[in-house]
């Protein structure tokens, strides 16, 4: 196959894809207002809010490099995962009946209630930071994918590759809001489940059939999945279970992206079953992802092709070789277009919402009408901004994308994780107008930290970065008390 003809196959697959996700984006914003497109309506079914959270967290990155971690790092992110399980349950029974009992349209509410409004705007802009940042790195692996695979073939630059790809997610999330990230996000989890599942199915059959394929997993050396031996390394079990506990508390429970499926549920009770029925079924579902990442290990090795020198592109390696069919090439787009493009959508809805209702604090300056332009304003602002950040990583980022997004949620996910921590479990107010110097101030000492540990005292401080970033600004903010709180 050539060059064209798999350009053809791509694009095929990409305008089946919008044209189910711009019915399901029309039919759930038909009676859509602002509220709605703030809130969701509060009447999401839990099922739903389940099935949606469990694609969610799932983006093009972890489509398109959870496979590839199994070259290097073996099954070693299936200890942060466990993490990630228990971090569920910790959202769903400590974070979910505060944010319901506040009827909040934006968590950081929260904060402003708790601190007073310089903490508030503090911690809407540390999301803002965050989550443009993040939702770019995620989104960029499904942009270079489609360049390779479609522009570059049709000689397209790779910046009309961004135009188009932000205007398509800009016009199918501008109306419905958060109603229709829900129901884009359901479409995304069973996509993307349908896609892994078959494409494990097909590349087993490459191996010469499905029968004895688990021994052929368990023997092909990269199934490792525990770390007990070395604590200064990154992939010790300890260090990855409590920073994945904690990194989904701050990247899941602390973020208006994610939130705000979960606060569109009808009540409290409701919410709780989505999370703790969604974030079980992800450790299965992440499970499928890196046994397909030794599948596809196994194919690479029987058939002579070259260990690719990024993980990343391990999949979508062996999803286009000569010696697969068509099918598997069409899934994996499948699958990575749907989690990329709805990821970058969700991620464009929560950064209009918290910047509408956080920032700006429209919801309570503006009558309806004028709400809603305000919000379709800033949405055009955030996709252009997002597209912006994008072309500079493009040009920039020489890593590993899944470690990159996580290095970054490890430095500014820290002081939100913080900040709520110090407000749910301690009585004490703060001087408000010196939180902003605190969130600051630690990320550059977390920095500074995971700096001289490794070259002083040789030891990797990987993920759990974010739990020293989180102890800093609590330090800081014990060192701010101006008394106790009435509660």
């Amino acid at each position: 196959m050539n060059d064209l003809q798999k350009a053809t196959i791509v694009l095929a697959t990409l305008v089946g894809y919008f044209i189910i996700l711009f019915i399901i984006s029309w039919l759930a914003s038909r009676k859509s207002d602002t509220n709605t497109a703030l809130t969701g309506g509060h009447q999401a079914p839990w099922f739903i809010v389940a099935i949606a959270m469990i694609g969610a967290p799932i983006s093009g990155v972890t489509f398109i490099s959870v496979p590839g971690m199994v070259i290097a790092s073996q099954y070693s992110y299936m200890q942060m995962v466990l993490g990630f399980a228990v971090g569920y349950f910790v959202i769903a029974y400590v974070l979910m009946p505060l944010f319901f009992k506040r009827h909040l349209k934006s968590i950081y509410g929260y904060l402003e209630e708790r601190f007073g409004a310089r903490t508030h705007k503090t911690g809407a802009w540390f999301f803002f930071v965050s989550k443009m940042l993040g939702a770019a790195v995620r989104f960029l692996v499904v942009c270079v994918s489609l360049q390779l695979l479609v522009f570059d073939p049709l000689h397209i630059p790779f910046i009309v590759n961004i135009i188009i790809t932000i205007a398509l997610i800009f016009l199918y999330t501008l109306q419905g809001g958060v109603k229709t990230v829900i129901w884009t996000d359901t479409l995304k989890s069973l996509c993307l489940i349908l896609s892994v599942v078959l494409c494990i199915v097909f590349v087993a059959k490459g191996l010469g059939g499905e029968g004895n394929i688990a021994s052929k997993v368990i023997d092909s050396g990269t199934t490792r999945i525990f770390y007990l031996d070395n604590p200064s390394e990154g992939t010790y079990f300890w260090k990855q279970f409590l920073a994945g506990i904690f990194m989904v508390i701050a990247m899941t429970g602390l973020d208006q992206d994610l939130m705000q499926r979960t606060l569109a549920s009808k009540n409290v009770k409701e919410s709780k079953k989505g999370l703790v029925v969604s974030g079980i079924v992800q450790v299965f579902v992440v499970g499928l992802f890196l046994i397909l990442g030794s599948i596809l290990v196994l194919y690479t090795r029987s058939h002579g092709i070259a260990t690719p020198e990024k993980a990343d592109t391990l999949f979508s390696l062996v999803a286009w070789d000569k010696g697969m069919p068509v099918i598997v090439g069409i899934l994996f787009v499948l699958g990575f277009v749907s989690a990329g493009y709805s990821a970058a959508g969700s991620a464009l809805t929560a950064l209009t919402n918290s910047f509408v209702v956080d920032i700006l604090g429209s919801d309570k300056k503006q009558d309806d009408k004028q709400l809603g332009k305000t919000r379709k304003m800033v949405h055009i602002a955030m996709a252009a901004i997002m597209g912006l950040i994008i072309l500079a990583f493009y040009y920039a980022n020489n890593d590993s994308a899944i470690k990159l997004v996580y290095a970054l949620a490890s430095y500014t996910y820290g002081p939100i994780l913080g900040l709520f921590a110090y407000g749910m479990f301690s009585k004490s107010t703060v001087r408000d107008k010196w939180v902003p110097v605190v969130c600051i101030t630690a990320p550059v000492l977390s920095w500074v930290l995971q700096y001289v540990a490794k070259q002083y005292w040789a030891y990797e401080i990987g993920f759990e970065l974010l739990l020293y970033n989180a102890a800093f600004t609590i330090l800081g903010l014990i060192a701010l008390r101006a008394g106790k709180v009435q509660r």
